[in-house]
């Protein structure tokens, strides 16, 4: 497959244009365009242009709303909810920041509720600004249901990702993580049914809750948690904490999330955020410091997310930046 360079600039312009010739508002655009840049330099390409298509058809057919205005309101001293009014949740997310770090820097916490929003995609995207703001970001959210229980065969839990940033003393991102609770991205299914792979098992079971190593068997059946009842656990805390408390839809009750018809997604997600040194003052850093050394020592371990430099281009597919140069281009 041939690949493009394309610098990260045109990246976010480009896919400024489409949404907008698609009938995003130009901040809503620029919102949902900012973190499309993040995930393709940051080789998270599940969550960049991959989406695109799908965004500029689901604003077309009315599955998301692209002039929607969040609405920001403090329920209560350190709960701040957006309503993302079935908006994207880039968007939702940048009205209410602002107002969660002011809450956190005062009473040292804030829950951070988004509600009835389109897909987030890259979860770490949004606690990495908490982050770059001194704050501790924690973030959860649910998706539409591919994952089954252990000892089950029916999906009920979407991959349902969690996310911690945490601040480096003196501005930026000391170290993050972004992962599904998951085995495995739905994705890496797809692309081995559609190369006729084998997939390891552990990643799937079949209609019948029978582990699998077949992708298509794995498709008609639903994935398996990462670490079985572990992983399933943190599933469940996500679907409680995206679904339940910010009232947003059941991974159960969400179609497939780049589907171009259907009911809005109305997902949610949920966010703490934390003053680091409330509670421990300067000690915070000081054991922070005692981690990172412990790691950095050994040659090749890291913390994840650390040191991490962005470049100014990438390398894309030919056939996905043509696309995303058309979807810009239309009328």
């Amino acid at each position: 497959m041939a690949n493009t360079s394309v610098a990260l600039d045109d990246i976010e312009s480009t896919t400024q244009l489409a949404l907008v010739k698609h009938g995003a508002l130009p901040w809503v655009a620029q919102s949902v365009a900012r973190a499309v840049r993040e995930a393709e330099a940051t080789g998270n390409l599940i969550c960049g242009l991959y989406y695109l298509e799908s965004y500029c058809l689901q604003l077309q057919s009315g599955r998301v709303s692209g002039n929607a205005e969040p609405v920001v309101t403090q329920p209560k001293t350190a709960s701040v909810k957006v309503d993302a009014q079935l908006g994207f949740a880039q968007a939702a997310f940048e009205r209410g920041l602002p107002t969660a770090i002011s809450v956190a820097k005062e009473a040292g916490t804030c829950a951070l509720a988004i509600c009835h929003s389109h897909t987030c995609t890259s979860l770490g995207y949004f606690t990495a600004q908490i982050a770059s703001a001194g704050m501790i970001g924690i973030g959860f959210t649910n998706a539409s249901a591919v994952v089954s229980p252990p000892g089950g065969n029916q999906a009920v839990l979407g991959t349902n990702p969690i996310a911690m940033s945490i601040p480096k003393q003196g501005g930026g991102i000391g170290f993050q993580f972004d992962q599904s609770t998951s085995a495995v991205a739905l994705g890496k299914i797809t692309m081995a049914a559609s190369a006729g792979e084998k997939i390891p098992h552990g990643w799937a079971v079949d209609k019948d809750g029978n582990p699998t190593d077949d992708p298509k068997e794995a498709l008609a059946g639903s994935l398996v948690s990462t670490g079985g009842y572990k992983g399933y656990g943190f599933g469940l805390m996500a679907e409680v904490l995206a679904a339940a408390v910010t009232g947003s839809v059941n991974s159960l009750d969400v179609k497939g999330l780049k589907l171009k018809d259907g009911p809005p997604h109305d997902l949610g997600q949920f966010y703490f955020l934390v003053d680091p040194t409330t509670f421990a003052g300067d000690q915070f850093w000081q054991r922070i410091e005692r981690l990172t050394d412990a790691v950095e020592q050994q040659p090749n371990a890291r913390l994840p997310g650390s040191k991490r430099e962005l470049p100014n281009e990438v390398s894309i597919s030919t056939d996905l930046w043509t696309q995303t140069l058309a979807l810009a281009a239309a009328d």
